[in-house]
């Protein structure tokens, strides 16, 4: 389950992986978080930033956690208003990343206190599960850990 704001300032939530929110090159990333922080205002939530591309494998691999394991899709929702910023060939949204510190690789955090203040920028690649593990992607303890430490309230 993945949450996002939508044009009317909602909560777009989707429970599989066909209707999950996706990295869309042709968003307006600026628009987006605007609308997030007012959203974060009125709901005293934190913003992720989620930073990666409908080409990136990890980035799949980081929805699917969420659509697997709905306590941690149920904690995202309650604690965080989640933006997908596309980063791609057909838009790379570098004016909007350019006020934030550089990504190493995708996905990539940010969290944003309900103001849109960069609190802690997160390679998620610390967030993976260790080299050689059975399954490849990011470890749910991990990913749960970090949201509950930057969740706020």
């Amino acid at each position: 389950m993945i949450a996002a704001p939508t044009t009317a300032g909602e909560t777009l939530v989707s429970e599989n992986t066909e209707g999950h929110q996706k990295f869309d090159p042709a968003r307006d990333a600026k628009k987006d978080l605007h609308e997030a922080i007012d959203l974060g205002i009125k709901s005293n939530k934190r913003i992720l930033l989620d930073i990666g591309g409908e080409w990136c494998i990890w980035c799949h691999r980081l929805d699917s956690l969420f659509i697997q394991n709905t306590d941690l899709a149920d904690f995202l929702e309650k604690h965080y208003v989640v933006v997908k910023i596309n980063v791609s060939k057909e838009n790379k949204n570098e004016k909007i990343l350019s006020k934030y510190p550089k990504v190493p690789g995708y996905p990539h955090f940010f969290v944003l206190d309900k103001n849109g203040k960069l609190l802690v920028s997160q390679d998620t690649g610390e967030l993976e599960n260790p080299k050689g593990a059975p399954v490849k992607g990011h470890d749910k303890k991990k990913v749960f850990a970090f949201l509950k430490k930057w969740a706020g309230k």
